[in-house]
């Protein structure tokens, strides 16, 4: 029991050297991760769309 505590104590004091980001700096940051999962999402939906066209194509 003792060594987690200790565990939970050495946590603590390292979250506290944590250099967490403000609240712009977060918002800015989530803002850019939504973009380029778009952007991607898009782009492989297309890429998936195209191939799945050409392979239509080929097959039939």
């Amino acid at each position: 029991m003792e060594r987690i505590l200790t565990f939970l104590r050495e946590v603590r004091v390292e979250l506290g050297k944590v250099s967490w980001p403000t609240r712009s700096q977060l918002i800015a940051y989530t803002g850019v991760v939504l973009g380029i999962s778009l952007f991607f999402a898009i782009y492989l939906g297309g890429l998936d769309m195209f191939l799945a066209w050409v392979l239509g194509l080929v097959i039939g």
